[in-house]
């Protein structure tokens, strides 16, 4: 996938475009995307996105934001996976928020982006004040030459699919519903770090990702599948969160893959939570935690064995 930062230099050629945060690449993401392809091969253009970084509700409220799904670079890998050629990131600061929506349509789609064909959400507003809609994208395609649609909701057993619904299973521990809507388990990238090697001296080594989802999506411990070191995952138990035991305060993946004895330090891996055991918790000294960690490693494998 190319990518591209930024709208002030146009995109090399004309492009079907869609738009949106894709927080997550969900199944309604997915089913836009498909679309999207379907038609930049018809009109042998390339098919692109356009997205921002960071997400607009962490901009004008840090503190509310909602806790993102993906971290840009795995967002930008489960669409280029899905079929996107080319993504543009609009860096959303001060000046871009304080685009009318006719700049934004003639700066950032017809100059920046070359936009033939348009594809957006059926909830897609843009410009200051949100003043943009899909009425005003119809009347400035005919003016600039482009055309224009809007994608209608996916729903899962009745329910609608969004970057919301997601955060909401994942929070409430129900892997099982984020899969549902997500199309595949939840999953978190990153590379294997040196920590503090707690894991080792409990029995239990562990592959630690330092995570940049802040706030996390979720916390706890969970039985999990490892891609990116063998032909197949491999499976394992992980604790995501703070560790509160031992005084920790930033977010970090702890993995402890089972039956594997390999020096992975700097490897890229890919976590899959399929199922959650457990709320994360403080115990009161190391003897109490150690304990906890075989029982959750026991009802990990139980839960593969099943």
């Amino acid at each position: 996938m190319r990518v591209f930062r930024g709208h002030s230099r146009p995109v090399p050629a004309p492009v079907v475009l869609a738009i949106g945060n894709f927080d997550g690449v969900h199944l309604g993401h997915a089913a836009l995307v498909r679309r999207l392809a379907e038609v930049a091969e018809n009109r042998r253009l390339a098919p692109t996105v356009l997205t921002f970084e960071p997400h607009p509700r962490e901009f004008f409220a840090p503190e509310s934001a909602p806790a993102r799904l993906t971290t840009l670079r795995e967002k930008l890998e489960l669409l280029g996976e899905s079929g996107v050629a080319q993504a543009v990131i609009c860096p959303f600061n001060a000046a871009f928020a304080a685009l009318s929506a006719e700049g934004f349509i003639e700066q950032v789609l017809v100059r920046g982006c070359q936009v033939r064909h348009l594809i957006i959400g059926d909830d897609f507003r843009f410009g200051r004040g949100r003043a943009g809609d899909f009425a005003l994208l119809q009347e400035a395609g005919q003016r600039f030459c482009f055309s224009v649609e809007a994608m209608g909701s996916v729903t899962v057993a009745g329910k609608r699919v969004s970057s919301s619904a997601v955060r909401q299973a994942l929070a409430i521990g129900d892997m099982e519903e984020a899969a549902s809507l997500l199309g595949r388990p939840y999953i978190i990238d990153g590379q294997v770090a040196h920590g503090q090697k707690l894991g080792r001296q409990l029995g239990f080594a562990t592959a630690n990702l330092r995570i940049k989802h802040n706030p996390l999506p979720m916390s706890g411990v969970f039985a999990v599948e490892v891609s990116g070191l063998g032909d197949r995952p491999l499976p394992g138990v992980a604790n995501l969160g703070v560790r509160p035991t031992v005084g920790g305060t930033r977010p970090l993946l702890e993995v402890h893959l089972f039956d594997f004895d390999r020096d992975i330090y700097g490897a890229h891996i890919s976590v899959r939570f399929v199922h959650k055991l457990r709320n994360e918790q403080r115990f009161p000294n190391f003897d109490a935690l150690k304990a906890q960690i075989a029982a959750d490693a026991a009802a990990a494998r139980a839960f593969f064995t099943l």
